[in-house]
Parts: structure tokens; sequence; C-alpha cells
């Protein structure tokens, strides 16, 4: 989504009409026995509310679009599993191994990231962790395993929208800068993907050393040795597909795609015994686990159905086609790609709504393309209106939270970037000043406080989406003030943001509920905030270690 104030693009528009309006107020003012000083500061703030308002407005609409993409992904999603898609997909893992860490990495990490690149906001944990526990862990051990696992993937969660997000937050200052946006967005999409697939080999092994340790027979770290060989294959194998895609085409089938491959490819090593360990290891028996562990409310049992493994995946596979012929054509210059981009709905050249002007590329947006392919799924796989009305309705309720926090953070954001502060201590937008405040206080240091920003912001939200909108133009600013590259300290910001998806409020208390395992929420926080650090530290070894190199992909001016 593009807009712009006209009496940004226009600044001299601006300029003669405050001066229009200091020139009636000086005149007017002396006969109505007000002091021109006071008339002054009066069409200030007049100008000002009238600002704000626009600001808040075209918040409203750049959110718009990020919600259209959220409600198709979680559409596609519900519709999955009303029509018993999802549980034949679920029927994959059957017979795979018996061996429970190996289990982790398919389910937990695998499963989880194609979940997370389909649909994101808090469904992966939700549906990986009962499929865990349907295949023998415990309530508990689920929970943590797919919220830790449920990171690598999240930049790129529901085709590319927190990446998407975090670059249209910045979009005018890079241009501003002298920059060509899709270059610096493709730059954005790259070292995100480079720092959180370098942190990938780690975090599936600290997932599994914590599942061991936590909830083995042994309770040694040692138990997660053997499932080394495996992760190193299912990571590099997801890593180089993840890379490629991030390079080449863009942010909106990074973690899909990968996935996808990734889960074919590592449940037939599992099968075939490659790389597998010598011994199999499993949980104690049930009568011997934690009360702790168990569930405290009723878990629905996985729906059965017989649907074939081809007709389950076809939405996904008409999505991910749509997705990679519309991106590599509009790459390579096919005129039918960029026609699709340039139709747009907005409210014109001229802007009717408070000197706005605001254009959607309404084709161009992946969730119009998953709401088209919800509505076929319906014929594909015969689905009843009951199940159809049904997945309408939870998708309804799941995305209005989002919707609140997304309306009102990317306003608020708006009105902190664009509204001036003039004062004898201060002086620039509200958004300048804090990314004064921080460049004061971290210095060349704030290479490690940029991705907690970003996890922050996830823990309180419970998005990484977001945290996108709210941290994203801070961090740029602050990057511009100390001189770093902005692509770097912007990726850290989405690296934390991610990240922060297994400690994050939100998602916790989802794992829990879908689990039975509600009341254990500290306990998993508590938990997971170690692995979150460790990853934390990952990107910053990675992305700061860029830096020092020297490295900046796209210098700006100023």
């Amino acid at each position: 989504m593009n807009y712009v104030r006209t009496n940004r693009l226009y600044p001299d528009h601006r300029d003669r009409r405050i001066d229009g309006r200091l020139q009636l107020a000086r005149q007017a003012g002396p006969a109505l026995g007000l002091d021109s000083g006071l008339c002054h500061r009066l069409c200030r703030v007049e100008e000002n509310i009238h600002d704000m308002a626009a600001y808040t407005i075209t918040g409203f609409l750049s959110a718009f679009e990020t919600l259209v993409i959220i409600f198709g992904a979680i559409l596609i999603m519900n519709t999955l599993k009303r029509s018993g898609a999802m549980s034949a997909i679920n029927g994959m893992f059957k017979g795979v191994t018996k061996d429970a860490r190996i289990l982790a990495i398919i389910i937990g990490w695998v499963f989880g990231a194609f979940i997370e690149g389909a649909a994101g906001f808090g469904t992966p944990a939700a549906l990986a962790a009962p499929l865990l526990i349907s295949v023998g862990f415990p309530p508990l051990a689920a929970a943590i395993v797919a919220l830790i696992c449920n990171s690598t993937p999240v930049c790129y969660g529901a085709v590319g929208t927190p990446t998407n997000t975090a670059f249209a937050t910045v979009k005018d200052a890079v241009a501003a800068g002298g920059a060509d946006p899709d270059t610096w967005k493709m730059a954005l999409t790259k070292w995100s993907a480079i720092s959180m697939a370098v942190g990938a080999f780690f975090i599936v092994f600290v997932a599994v050393c914590v599942l061991v340790k936590l909830f083995g027979k042994n309770k040694s770290f040692k138990d997660a040795l053997p499932c080394i060989p495996f992760i190193i294959f299912t990571v590099a194998v997801f890593d180089i597909i993840y890379l490629l895609i991030a390079t080449f085409i863009g942010p909106e089938l990074v973690s899909l795609v990968a996935a996808v491959i990734t889960l074919f490819v590592s449940i037939g090593a599992a099968k075939a015994g490659f790389l597998q360990p010598k011994e199999t290891w499993t949980f104690a028996p049930e009568e011997t686990w934690d009360r702790s562990w168990l569930s405290t409310t009723e878990v629905p049992e996985p729906k059965v159905s017989d649907m074939p493994l081809l007709k389950a995946f076809t939405p996904y596979i008409i999505i991910i086609a749509i997705l990679v012929a519309t991106r590599v054509c509009q790459n390579v210059g096919m005129g039918w790609a960029s026609a699709m981009k340039a139709f747009t709905i907005g409210t014109g050249k001229s802007g009717v709504i408070l000197g706005l002007n605001w254009n959607w590329a309404i084709l161009w947006n992946p969730g119009v393309i998953f709401i088209i392919v919800a509505l076929l799924t319906i014929v594909i796989q015969g689905m009843k209106g009951s199940e159809v009305s049904g997945a309408w309705k939870d998708t309804g309720k799941q995305v209005s939270g989002a919707a609140i926090a997304l309306l009102f953070g990317v306003a608020m954001v708006n009105i902190f970037r664009y509204t001036n502060v003039s004062s004898d201590v201060m002086d620039g937008s509200m958004l300048l000043i804090m990314a004064r405040g921080l460049a004061a206080l971290a210095g060349k240091a704030y290479v490690i406080v940029a991705p907690l920003i970003g996890v922050l912001g996830a823990f309180m939200s419970g998005s990484n989406t977001v945290s996108n909108t709210l941290f994203s133009s801070l961090q740029f600013e602050t990057a511009t003030i100390l001189a770093m590259p902005q692509v770097f300290i912007v990726a850290l910001q989405n690296n934390g943001g991610a990240i922060g998806n297994m400690v994050c409020v939100n998602n916790v208390v989802s794992a829990c509920a879908t689990t039975g395992t509600i009341g254990n929420e500290g306990k998993i926080i508590r938990t997971n905030i170690v692995p979150c650090i460790i990853y934390c530290a990952i990107v910053v070894i990675v992305l700061g270690g860029a830096m020092l190199m020297g490295i900046n992909p796209v210098p700006l001016n100023g």
C-alpha cells in the first residue's frame, strides 16, 4: 500500500496554506482584541489537529492491507481444518519414527514453519503442539517445543507479512535517502534471512536440549547429541531454499516453500533411517510423568480424515504457483504481472480525505489470493455450508484482536513520525526525538539493543508484524543518527520480533489453551527466555560482524 500526505508530497502547498492563515490571523486578531502571537499559536494548534487526524486515517488505511493478508491466511487455514485437509496433512507423521527427538524436529520445527509461512499469527504452536501430543509428547513439553521452534520462519510468516510491514513503515524514509525502495526491500529480506538461517542450526538443537533435559528419563543434555547429524541435514535443506528465495524472489514465499520441501525431505529421510540416532529416545511411561506436565483441561482429538494428501495440499499448491508466477514474472519484466500490480483503488490523485492520497494494489495483495483460493477450496474439497460458515466465523474471531492492534498501532506510529515538537529543549518529530535519546544512551552498542526492542514489541503485542509496525521507523532513525547500516538495524528489529514469538503472551496463552496446560504460562515463558536470548545473541553476532567488516548493502544519503 502506498500513501502520502499531499502537504508532505507538496510542501509548498502546506506552506502557502499556513502563511494564508497566519496573515488572516494578523489582520483579524487586533479587531477582535486578540494578541497576534496568540492568534499565531491558535492557528498552529488547528493545523496540528488537522495533521493528526490525517495521520490517523493514513494509519488505518495502511493497516487495512495487512489485515487483508492476515484474514486471508487464517481463513485458508481454518477452511482446511474444517474440510478435513489439515487432518490428512497431520496423517503424514504416522509411522515416521518412534524417536521423540526426531518428531520434535519434524513436527515442531519443520511443520511449524509450514504453518507459520502459510498463516502465522499464533497458529503454528496452536496446531503443532496438539499434533506432538498425539504422537506421545507430554502436553507441557509439546507447548514448550512448539513455541521455541516458532522463531526461524516468523520473519516471513503469513506470506511475508512481518518483513513487508517493516519495509512499508520505512519506505518513505528510504526513498528520501536516495535509495531504490525495491532494492532496499530485497536487501532487508536477504539479510533478515541470513541471520535467522545461521541461528536455525542452534535453535533446533536448543529445542531438543530443552526437551531431553526437562522431560527425559536421564535429565541430561547428552541425549540431544545423537540428533546433531539429522539437525544439520534438515536445517541445511531448509536454509538453502530459504536463502535462495529470500535473495532472488522476495519475502512472500520464503518460509512457506522452504518448509513444504523440507517437510517431505525430512519425513522421507526419517522413514529411511538416514542420519537417525542409533538408539531410539522416548518418554518414560505416562504414569511416571510429573503432574505439571499433564493437561488440566480436555484436549480434543484430531479429526480423522481419509482425504488424499495431494487433494489436501492442493490449495497451497495453487497459492504457491500464483505467488511464484506473479513475483518471478515481475522480476523478469513480464507485462501482465506489472499490470496486476498497477491496478489500484484509492482516493484518487487529488485526494479526498484531508489531503490524503491513498492507493492500494488490490490484485497484488496475497490476502486477496488467499480469499479466492479459500472460495475455490469449497468446491475442490466438497465442503458443506456449515463447514464454510464455521471457517469464516473462526477467522473473524481470530483476526479481531490483530485488527485492533494494527489499526491503532500504525496510527500511533504515523503521529510519532510526522508530528513535530518545537521548544527550547527539543525540536523534530516525536519519533526523531526518541531515536536521538536511544542513540545517546546506547551509542555503537545499539546493535545489541536493536533485536531486544523487537522482542519487547512481540512480547507486548503478540506479533512480529505489530512489533515491526511500532518500532521499525524508530530503529531506522536511530541507525541513521548513529551512522549504522539501516538495513541491518531494521533486519535486527525483524529478527527480534520473530524470536520474541517464543515468549510472547498471546502465543503462550494460545499454546496452553490448545494443549490443556492453562496455568503454566509463567513456567513456559521462564523456560523459553533462555533460547530467546541465545537466538538474539546469534543474530547480533552475524549482522554485527557484517557491520564490522564494513558491509552496507544499501547506503543512504544523510
